[in-house]
């Protein structure tokens, strides 16, 4: 585990075009640093960012969905989840 203190180097692996890029962005390190810790914090609670369900992730999202919608805010277009109104 790394101390609060300490630093670790974590290399990785990508294609011309996003290393190109990267070449404009005057500190490098703080825009990996700052991207991939938005990235972690905006991970899909039930998914865990894998973009997929495990098939009891499956049943437990059918039920919440039952008395569950998706809706889309009017003024940021983003989706939702709110509870449906009952009939």
């Amino acid at each position: 585990m790394i101390g609060k203190n300490k630093s670790e180097i974590i290399t990785f692996k990508t294609d011309t075009a996003l290393a190109e890029k990267l070449e404009h962005v005057p500190n490098k390190s703080e825009f990996i640093r700052n991207a991939i810790l938005a990235a972690l914090n905006s991970t899909c609670p039930l998914c865990g960012g894998t973009g997929s369900l495990s098939p009891k992730q499956m049943e437990h999202w059918q039920e919440f969905s039952s008395s569950h919608r998706l809706q889309k805010c009017r003024d940021c277009h983003e989706y939702y989840l709110t509870c449906k109104e009952k009939e």
